[in-house]
């Protein structure tokens, strides 16, 4: 998202763009992701977002000289409870007033395309074709090269360690490397986000939480286009990740924390979910993990904005686990709040101060 916004707001003209990034870029929560992109949600703001970028990541390579590696096998949601389905047959009229084709289709059908896959207890299925999954450190890499050819200046391993404010107003970062002047900071800092509105005196309420993903080894036979299968009541998923699968689930028992090694805690209640939807894996032998970060807050919904009380501090983060996803419509996003420009949706109701009201704007499709 820092490299989207970096490029959106080189490529407009503004001048003396700065990134700095504590690792190497890429290195926080997106090169953990399981690379997925997609356009249902149950939130009108988020299919907006995802439907946008979902158009960029089909002409990246044309945009940016960069394969991403996009797979556009689909997304396919499976669905056990009623309760579910209603949930995503409310979501899918908001996601056809913007032109994604997600449709509900029959348990043989979800079969069918994801034949790995048990239906014992499924009611039904929702699968839209233009999602699917590419490779978030490609991504970056194309959004840096376009940002640096535009002027844009990024500097890794150098990470940030306070902002002076005086009078209501930015004057500087302060970086392991030394200060920078400045009157405009923008927060795209993911899980640690807190912490880096906290050095303004800004309030977002972003909270790391544990994910953990696996790598199968090879499985003969594998279909190429195996969706992007999700079973939502257990929030198990999969994807065909080069001759294995990539699958992960999220882990009701996790705590808040910056926890960046593997845990053994999940793997019982991931071994019963693959058990039940995707028996056949349970043979298969892992080849690698990872664990990476959730930026989560209160109603899983994302912070875009621009805060007040202080002049010039931007936001964009708390996406609890679309934000890779969302990264090229957030370039945009963000460029036109600091040229002071009405975006292409309007992102009000995702102000970091909503929560201090007592407003929620819930997202309901998070695996």
């Amino acid at each position: 998202m820092g490299t989207s916004i970096a490029y959106h707001l080189a490529e407009a003209g503004v001048t003396d763009v700065v990134l700095v990034e504590k690792s190497y870029l890429g290195s926080g929560s997106t090169c953990k992701a399981a690379g997925g992109v997609r356009a249902q949600f149950s939130d009108s703001l988020n299919i907006a977002f995802g439907a946008r970028s979902l158009k960029v990541f089909e002409n990246f390579r044309e945009l940016f000289d960069q394969e991403i590696d996009l797979h556009q096998v689909g997304y396919l949601f499976l669905l056990s409870t009623p309760q579910d389905v209603k949930l995503f047959e409310r979501s899918m009229v908001e996601q056809h007033k913007l032109g994604v084709p997600s449709r509900m289709i029959s348990v043989e059908e979800a079969k069918e395309r994801s034949p790995l896959i048990s239906t014992d207890g499924l009611l039904g299925a929702v699968f839209s074709p233009t999602d699917g999954h590419c490779s978030p450190e490609s991504v970056v890499l194309g959004y840096a090269t376009a940002a640096r050819r535009n002027g844009a200046v990024l500097i890794p391993h150098c990470g940030a360690t306070g902002i002076e404010v005086r009078d209501g107003r930015i004057r500087a970062v302060q970086t392991e490397y030394g200060r920078i002047a400045t009157e405009t900071v923008i927060c795209v800092a993911g899980a640690w986000s807190r912490e880096v509105g906290a050095w303004a005196g800004v309030d977002l309420p972003v909270t790391p939480l544990r994910r953990q993903v696996l790598a199968t080894e090879p499985i003969p036979g594998l279909d190429p286009h195996t969706p992007f299968t999700v079973d939502f009541s257990s929030t198990f998923y999969f994807h065909a990740e080069g001759p294995g699968i990539l699958l992960g689930m999220s882990d009701p028992d996790e705590t808040p924390g910056f926890k960046f090694e593997q845990s053994d805690d999940w793997l019982p209640r991931l071994g019963e979910a693959i058990e039940r939807r995707a028996p056949s894996l349970s043979d298969v032998g892992l080849s690698s993990g990872w664990a990476g970060l959730y930026e989560t807050t209160p109603d899983n919904n994302a912070l875009v904005g621009e805060a007040s009380g202080i002049e010039r501090f931007l936001y964009a983060t708390g996406f609890s686990g679309h934000g890779f996803l969302m990264g090229p419509a957030m370039g945009e996003v963000i460029r036109d709040l600091y040229l002071r420009m009405s975006p292409f949706v309007d992102i009000s109701q995702l102000d970091a101060q909503r929560f201090s009201g007592g407003l929620v704007r819930p997202e309901l499709n998070i695996v």
